[in-house]
């Protein structure tokens, strides 16, 4: 079965969160039992391509998935990729749900953090930890 689209769009440098109900059926009144399953999203820049963010994803059962993107997350984007959504059962079964086109804006309040602060660090004059 193919999976469901969903697009991601994205304010680079803010936190983003999504909250997935998943069911079974089409009348929505069977619910995916994610009990013992691995659940995990990614943005890559395009299928096949080098991982750009993996996304944080929790679990509530018996059939939401909360998959979140912090602002060093969202810098980390490309302005265009891909995402998708992946179920994998105690038998190793790969089930996709969720994929979709990923678009990026850039920031323009602290838009250049990311940037000055790597450059900092390189010099030696940012006394902070690196994330």
């Amino acid at each position: 079965m193919m999976p469901g689209t969903y697009a991601l769009n994205i304010y680079a440098g803010d936190d983003h969160a999504w909250r997935f109900v998943l069911w079974a059926d089409t009348a929505k009144t069977d619910p995916v039992d994610l009990t013992g399953m691995v659940v995990k999203a990614e943005i890559r820049d395009r299928s096949s391509g080098a991982v750009i963010v993996s996304m944080h994803v929790a679990v509530t059962q018996p059939n939401i998935v909360d998959v979140t993107l912090t602002p060093a997350d969202t810098r980390a984007c490309p302005a265009s990729g891909r995402w998708d959504l992946q179920l994998t059962d105690a038998l190793g079964r790969v089930a996709t749900v969720l994929a979709g086109p990923v678009k990026v804006t850039g920031d323009i309040t602290d838009s250049t953090l990311a940037g000055a602060r790597a450059a900092a660090r390189t010099r030696g004059f940012l006394t902070e930890p690196a994330p």
